[in-house]
C-alpha cells in the first residue's frame, strides 16, 4: 500500500473527533452479539481499504456494528458485505466473492472501498458535525487516488454527503438527485453513480437485486 495512504489510514484509525462515535463504537465492541461473543472487536474508526491504483471508489455511509466495527474493514463480516462481494467477484473487481476478516486474502482489482462515515453512528444516524469531521478524511482518499474516475455511492446518504463535500470544494450548479443508476459528471471531471445499498432489508424487499448492482458495477467498468 502506498505510504501516503497507509499514514492516512493510521490517522483515520486514531480519530477521536468524535466522542458520542467513539463511545459507541468502544461500547458494540464490548457488548458483541452472542454469535461473535469470542472474538475480539476492532471497535474503532474504520478506515479504507484497496487498490492505491484504483480507477473505482465505492462508498458507503459507515461500518456496519457487527461488520466493520468488528472485523476492522468496510463491508466486511456482514450481510451487506456478502452480497456486495458476490457481485463484484462476478465483475472480476474482486479477487474472491467473500470478505470475511482483514486477513482473508482479498484483493481488489483498481478499486478503494470507504465510507463517508468512520465510525459506526448509533442507529445509523449520523450527526452533521460529524460528518463535517470525517469530511477531512474522505477528502484525503480522494486526494491521494490519483487514477480515480468513477464514483459508486451505495445509499441515498452516501450520495447526498458525497454531493456536499463536492459542492464545499467546487461550484455546483447543476441538481444532483439520487436514483439507482443514474450517473452525474461532478466538477472535477470524475463520473458519480447512485445505487441502492445491499442491506438485507433492500434486498428482501427486492428494492435491489443481483441483476441491479451487477449493472451498476458493469456501468462503471465501461465509463472506466
Amino acid at each position: 500500500m502506498d505510504i501516503k495512504i497507509k499514514k492516512l489510514n493510521k490517522a483515520i484509525i486514531k480519530c477521536k473527533k468524535c466522542t458520542r462515535l467513539i463511545k459507541f463504537s468502544k461500547k458494540i465492541a464490548l457488548e458483541k452479539t452472542k454469535k461473535n461473543i469470542n472474538e475480539t472487536y476492532w471497535g474503532k474508526p474504520v478506515p479504507g481499504f484497496g487498490d492505491i491504483r484504483a480507477k473505482l471508489m465505492i462508498i458507503g455511509l459507515a461500518p456496519a456494528a457487527h461488520g466493520g466495527t468488528r472485523t476492522g474493514r468496510a463491508f466486511t463480516g456482514d450481510k451487506s458485505g456478502n452480497f456486495l462481494f458476490r457481485c463484484l467477484h462476478s465483475v472480476k473487481i474482486s479477487n474472491q466473492s467473500t470478505s470475511m476478516h482483514l486477513t482473508d486474502g482479498l484483493k481488489l482489482n483498481k478499486t478503494y472501498i470507504t465510507n463517508i462515515l468512520k465510525c459506526v453512528p448509533p442507529e445509523d444516524k449520523p450527526l452533521t458535525c460529524e460528518l463535517n469531521n470525517c469530511s477531512n478524511h474522505f477528502n484525503n482518499e480522494i486526494s491521494n487516488l490519483k487514477d480515480l474516475k468513477v464514483i459508486v455511492t451505495l445509499g441515498k446518504v452516501a450520495f447526498d454527503n458525497c454531493i456536499i463535500f463536492y459542492k464545499k470544494n467546487y461550484p455546483i450548479s447543476k441538481k444532483m438527485i439520487f436514483k439507482h443508476g443514474k450517473k452525474y459528471t461532478l466538477p472535477d471531471g470524475k463520473t458519480l453513480i447512485a445505487c441502492y445499498h445491499p442491506s438485507p432489508r433492500n434486498v428482501n424487499t427486492k428494492i435491489i437485486n443481483f441483476k441491479m448492482l451487477k449493472n451498476v458495477f458493469v456501468k462503471a467498468i465501461k465509463i472506466i
